[in-house]
């Protein structure tokens, strides 16, 4: 059961989120093979002054490991060293 929570900028309009929300849907049942009723998506505006510190530092930087897709901004985390 997927559920994709996009964090964007506002000011897009219904139109653009609704085509958004389109193209997550046909995406997600088109690779993994779930019907439509098996996804829901959740859009939520965060305004840019608020974006280092409710998205990128807990949700990008914090979990630069596991992200699929890296921005093209902001600071890097430092180079993990192997612990032996």
């Amino acid at each position: 059961m997927p559920h994709v929570v996009v964090k964007l900028w506002p000011g897009k309009s219904d139109d653009q989120k609704r085509r958004l929300t389109d193209a997550i849907v046909r995406g997600v049942t088109d690779t993994l093979g779930y019907g439509e009723d098996a996804v829901s998506i959740g859009l939520e505006e965060v305004p840019p002054a608020d974006w280092t510190a409710r998205v990128y530092q807990p949700d990008i930087l914090a979990k630069w490991p596991s992200l699929t897709k890296q921005p093209g901004y902001g600071e890097r985390p430092p180079a993990r060293k192997d612990a032996r």
